[in-house]
């Protein structure tokens, strides 16, 4: 009981050490094997010049950032066509593209309308053509919608790059300390705080609907649970019981909020409905029960406990409230989520090499190493499933990672400095 409560507490104590800047940068560390090779050719701008932001630059970098795509470098582009009229297929397989990219743009007003197409050059088929018509500053926005647009039609899953991902920073030292957490693009651009603090924040989570945020703030000295709406940034404090008030996790359909309370001695997972403000007790042991997170179904929650003597996953039955072991590959598996399609469980597992995001087949049972880091945490699963989000170490500082659903690619998000942790990956946002 004792070990995992301090852990929880010393995760309290230390989750950040130094300054951290709002935005985050992209650094590819592992590529996929298996990137199907694309060109996406610089979009054409009549009358001559360039666009504010390079939006086929978004979309190289959108469709290399999810493992799937290996983009030819614009030094390899064969040819410069800004139309599907403009290709010469044959060309294209001379540089081993599978597929093509083009567009062109025409300013408006304060607008800019831009027409891109999708090529399949061993079909020799245009399999998009879309106009999209954005506001200057919100160019990176519609290469986003592209980028969706292009993987879905490659893949047959919808894209994610139009999401968002929340994220908490930390700023000074010792005593001296600030916390913030902030919202951004999932490529880590465009972030917006919401709310800073003397005091820790942590284990933000979206709504369904991607309208709110619940999360936990030691404002007042001690963990209480808030939720707050992003457009207006009202907020309320949904609990503040004595003791622990932890890991808020919406149901899918954003009516209650499974969460870990102490209020009657051990922590429990208990759920509480919104409207209401009333509260189901749905544990009852003598060990410690947090960490939970909903099925897809919302019949079923997965949480952490220590009943078995040590950090394992179990699964609990929102009806029956019956407890089932799911993991048993080593004596240490925590913060487990699911897929999207409730077929599986990312989790951190704790091997020989450290602490690391792992992939555990629910049919099977099979557990699969993901990353390669040692200090991982909070691991948060992309709404398409191809991606999860997660906290590590890059020397003295934490940063975001994420690798594939499959282990294959992984990239890191940094700060300029300092810290970054808890990050939540939303939902489809339309």
């Amino acid at each position: 009981m004792k070990p995992l409560l301090n852990l929880w507490l010393a995760a309290v104590l230390v989750l950040f050490a130094a300054q951290a800047q709002a935005n985050l940068t992209i650094e590819i560390t592992r590529g996929s094997d298996r990137a199907v090779p694309i060109a996406i050719v610089p979009f054409a701008v009549e009358g001559g010049g360039s666009l504010p932001d390079d939006v086929a630059q978004v979309i190289s970098d959108n469709l290399e950032r999810s493992g799937q795509f290996d983009p030819l470098s614009r030094n390899s582009l064969i040819a410069r066509p800004s139309s599907s009229g403009e290709v010469n297929y044959r060309d294209w397989r001379a540089v081993d593209a599978d597929y093509l990219v083009v567009g062109q743009a025409r300013e408006e007003g304060s607008n800019y309308r831009m027409q891109f197409e999708l090529m399949d050059i061993y079909g020799q088929r245009r399999m998009i053509g879309e106009v999209v018509t954005s506001d200057r500053n919100e160019l990176r926005s519609a290469a986003h919608y592209m980028s969706d647009q292009i993987f879905e039609a490659i893949t047959g899953l919808r894209g994610a790059f139009s999401t968002r991902i929340a994220y908490v920073t930390s700023e000074g030292v010792g005593d001296d300390m600030r916390f913030a957490l902030y919202i951004a693009d999932a490529d880590g651009r465009n972030s917006q705080e919401i709310l800073s603090s003397d005091e820790p924040i942590l284990s933000p989570a979206w709504s369904p609907d991607g309208t709110k945020l619940a999360y936990v703030s030691f404002e007042t000295e001690r963990p209480a649970i808030y939720i707050q709406d992003l457009a207006t940034s009202q907020r309320v404090r949904a609990t503040s019981f004595p003791g622990i008030n932890g890991a808020p996790a919406w149901s899918p359909d954003g009516r209650r909020l499974a969460m870990s309370l102490s209020k009657d001695g051990q922590p429990e997972i208990y759920i509480m409905n919104i409207a209401e403000r009333s509260f189901e007790r749905m544990t009852n042991s003598s060990s410690i029960d947090t960490e939970p997170s909903w099925s897809p179904d919302g019949r079923s929650i997965v949480f952490t406990s220590d009943r078995s003597g040590g950090p394992q996953l179990f699964q609990l039955d929102v009806a029956s409230k019956q407890v089932e072991r799911l993991t048993f590959t080593g004596n240490y598996n925590a913060r487990g989520r699911y897929s999207p399609d409730g077929d599986s469980l990312f989790l951190i597992h704790r091997g020989n090499n450290g602490y690391q995001v792992a992939r555990q087949d629910l049919g099977s049972n099979r557990l699969t190493t993901l990353t390669d880091t040692r200090w991982d945490e909070s691991p948060s699963v992309a709404p398409n499933g191809s991606m999860v989000i997660f906290a590590t170490q890059q020397g003295n500082n934490g940063v975001l990672g994420a690798v594939s659903a499959d282990g294959r690619a992984a990239f890191r998000l940094p700060a300029a400095r300092g810290d970054v942790r808890e990050p939540a990956w939303s939902p489809f946002l339309n």
